[in-house]
C-alpha cells in the first residue's frame, strides 16, 4: 500500500473562536495518518515500540493553504517518502471534497527508549521499505 487516507471530523475543541482549526492541529491528524500508515503496512506504531525502535521527530513542516472548519470531514494522505536504517521521512496532505488544506512532511530518527540512535531492523526496514512511494 502506497498511501492512506484517514477521514476526521473536525472537532470543536480544535478551532479558535472564528471555527478555524487551529495551527496545531494539523500536525496532530498527521500523526494520526502516520499510525495508520503503519498499521496498514501490517504492524501498528505501538509493535514497533514494544521491539525498542522509537521513531523521534527530528523535523515537522506544514504549508497552510486553506483553513478547515467546525464540524467538517478532512482526510489525511499519508505516504511513505523514505526509508532507510536511520531516518524515516513521511509525506503528507490534508483535503476536504479534494481541495487542498494543508500539506506537511515528518522527518523521524530512529532511536531506542533512551532517545540514543539506532538503526532500523531488518524486518521493519522491509515492512516500510517495500511502500516508498517514488
Amino acid at each position: 500500500m502506497l498511501e492512506t487516507l484517514t477521514p476526521i471530523r473536525v472537532r470543536y475543541a480544535e478551532t479558535d473562536a472564528m471555527g478555524i482549526v487551529h495551527h496545531a492541529v494539523y500536525p496532530v491528524w498527521m500523526e494520526l495518518g502516520r499510525s495508520e500508515f503503519l498499521r496498514a503496512q501490517g504492524q501498528g506504531y505501538s509493535e514497533w515500540e514494544a521491539q525498542g525502535i522509537f521513531m523521534s521527530v527530528g523535523e515537522l513542516k506544514v504549508r497552510y493553504r486553506s483553513p478547515a472548519r467546525y464540524d467538517e470531514l478532512v482526510q489525511v494522505r499519508t505516504w511513505l517518502k523514505e526509508a532507510g536504517r536511520r531516518r524515516v521521512v513521511f509525506g503528507y496532505e490534508v483535503t476536504r471534497d479534494g481541495q487542498r488544506l494543508a500539506e506537511g512532511e515528518s522527518i523521524h530518527i530512529v532511536t531506542g527508549p533512551d532517545g540514543r540512535a539506532r538503526v532500523l531492523p531488518d524486518a521493519l526496514l522491509a515492512q516500510v521499505a517495500g511502500a516508498v512511494r517514488s
